[in-house]
């Protein structure tokens, strides 16, 4: 599955500001202060996987010992494997 806004997903954990994006009616003074990480941000990735870890953890899945990317749940009805990457363009 390729999701292209899931940094959107992604909670921040400190206060970043920005200057408002064009077409904002903002005093030149005013910036922004993000709630949400967005795409370009350097702190987008690391908000998007520490969510995903949290949704993925509540769902019954364990991280493995050998792989941060790598969850693992094991059920009545097999094994399950759970990889997330992140890809790059």
């Amino acid at each position: 599955m390729d999701v292209k806004n899931a940094f959107l997903h992604g909670d921040l954990n400190e206060e970043v500001y920005m200057q408002p994006p064009p077409g904002v009616n903002a005093p030149p003074s005013y910036v922004c202060r993000l709630r949400r990480a967005l795409y370009g941000l350097k702190q987008a990735p690391r908000a998007w996987f520490e969510r995903f870890v949290s949704v993925i953890r509540a769902a019954g899945f364990s991280p493995s010992d050998h792989d941060s990317a790598l969850f693992i749940q094991l059920s009545s009805r097999g094994l399950l494997r759970l990889l997330a990457l992140l890809r790059r363009r």
